[in-house]
């Protein structure tokens, strides 16, 4: 580690941090008897403490962020150029990064068109969610004002967003939400609800029949995940997809796609989306975007949607929102530079040479340990969901499953896992290194997790 002058130093950030930090997902209970873990510095996929210890993290910042992995300079560089030459201005008006981003994204996404800036993904999906309010009341007369989402999804902490949170533990205790908000069955195969051959086509039978059942002229949009990312890295069975956008067509309902997590190249294309064939209305992306060096989100439509909100004979018809740090350069000028580095070093591809090699390794390891029920993934977004007994699907307790990821975290490896999310259901190991990673990077990782299985499990 370089940067700071002693221990001294670093025990001092420790104290405040122990004292005046309040942290995301933890019950700070713990630190009254142990200290928090403070991450000082990142180097490609490796990371350092404040007492000295080097982790490799596979997942990415642990929150799915880190696409080109750290200590990139020339991210650095040019966010400082920028912010020394304009660092801000509302989005009332544009920037030259703002603008050549959007250009740039909007290069990777056929079908798309107009891009929205706000900074974080919880944020991006809110506007989607006005839009579709906004849309009702303008050219629906009030009517098609709901919108579906997905069990075992996630979008976001904000009370509009955890509205639409089908994990009920992320939602516990933070309501009531607002009505008009309707979940739709889960498509995990694993764990399916219908014994049928053609299981994709069924699960999205089942949005059909939520439709049906509401009323297709209330209903506006649905927001999904391409692949289920906190509920367990789900990958939509075969015919999935394609059902799911005949039945929008068919009841005139905008597709939303939550790309927040798999955005940007994590599954070995730029978007999720992609691998799928389909055409959405909204696109949704914050994590990947500039892979956690700058704070940015984007709500991406087509020039249909963005049509549907000009109309100079009522004044009311714009879209009457904004997102103040939604006007800050950094955010697309990290983009940009992060874009062009995922194109000149080739991520995608090795993504999906790496994901590939992750799902082999998992597939080699679930043979030699009973309590894998199941390996799925996409790219660099890969699972593993540890079970109690094979033949009954019984899911792993959840306490069992942390000790696997705190026994990789000893031997210096960061991994995830489905946390507090799902009653009964949190017991799915969760991968996604950085885009960068190599051959002996994949192999250490899931070494580690067969060490941690062994000691755990024996």
């Amino acid at each position: 580690m370089e940067g700071y002058a002693s221990v001294n130093d670093i025990s001092e950030v420790v104290a405040a941090d122990k004292k005046h930090v309040w942290h995301h997902l933890i019950n700070h209970r713990m630190f009254e008897t142990v200290d928090p873990r403070v991450i000082v510095e990142g180097k490609g996929l490796r990371v350092w403490d404040a007492k000295g210890k080097e982790y490799i993290d596979a997942v990415s910042g642990a929150v799915w962020t880190v696409n080109v992995g750290y200590g990139r300079e020339s991210i650095a560089n040019v966010v400082r150029d920028q912010l020394i030459k304009m660092n801000y201005f509302a989005g009332v008006g544009g920037s030259i990064p703002g603008a050549l981003f959007a250009e740039k994204l909007i290069s990777k996404m056929p079908g798309m068109s107009r891009v929205y800036y706000s900074n974080s993904g919880s944020e991006a999906n809110e506007k989607v969610y006005k839009m579709v309010r906004q849309i009702s009341h303008r050219h629906h007369k009030g009517k098609k004002w709901k919108i579906l989402y997905r069990e075992r999804d996630y979008h976001g902490t904000t009370i509009g967003a955890l509205a639409t949170s089908g994990q009920a533990e992320r939602a516990a205790m933070y309501g009531p939400y607002p009505d008009g908000f309707v979940m739709v069955p889960h498509c995990l195969e694993y764990r399916k609800q219908w014994d049928v051959e053609n299981y994709g086509e069924r699960a999205a039978d089942a949005i059909e029949e939520v439709i049906l059942r509401e009323g297709p002229d209330t209903v506006g949009a649905i927001v999904l995940e391409p692949v289920t990312a906190g509920g367990g890295v789900i990958v939509p069975p075969v015919g999935y997809w394609e059902r799911v956008q005949e039945i929008c067509k068919k009841y005139n309902i905008l597709l939303h796609i939550d790309e927040v997590v798999c955005g940007v190249g994590r599954t070995g294309t730029w978007f999720g989306y992609q691998h799928y064939g389909i055409q959405p209305d909204f696109v949704t992306m914050a994590k990947g975007v500039a892979s956690g060096y700058a704070a940015i989100s984007c709500t991406v439509t087509t020039e249909a949607v963005f049509d549907l909100f000009k109309d100079d004979a009522d004044p009311m018809s714009y879209f009457r929102d904004i997102s103040t740090f939604g006007g800050c350069t950094s955010g697309p000028a990290a983009a940009l530079e992060n874009m062009r580095i995922i194109e000149d070093e080739n991520l995608l591809d090795n993504t999906l040479r790496m994901g590939d090699r992750v799902v082999s390794n998992l597939n080699a390891l679930m043979e030699k340990h009973k309590v894998i029920g199941d390996v799925r993934g996409k790219g660099l977004f890969c699972g593993a969901e540890l079970v109690a007994d094979r033949q009954t699907r019984e899911p792993m307790d959840e306490k069992k499953v942390a000790q696997v990821v705190s026994e990789c975290n000893a031997q210096g490896v960061i991994i995830g896992m489905t946390n507090r999310s799902l009653p009964g259901l949190n017991n799915t190991l969760c991968l996604s290194p950085a885009l960068i990673c190599t051959p002996d990077d994949v192999d250490q990782i899931t070494g580690a997790i067969d060490v941690a299985l062994t000691r755990v499990f024996g």
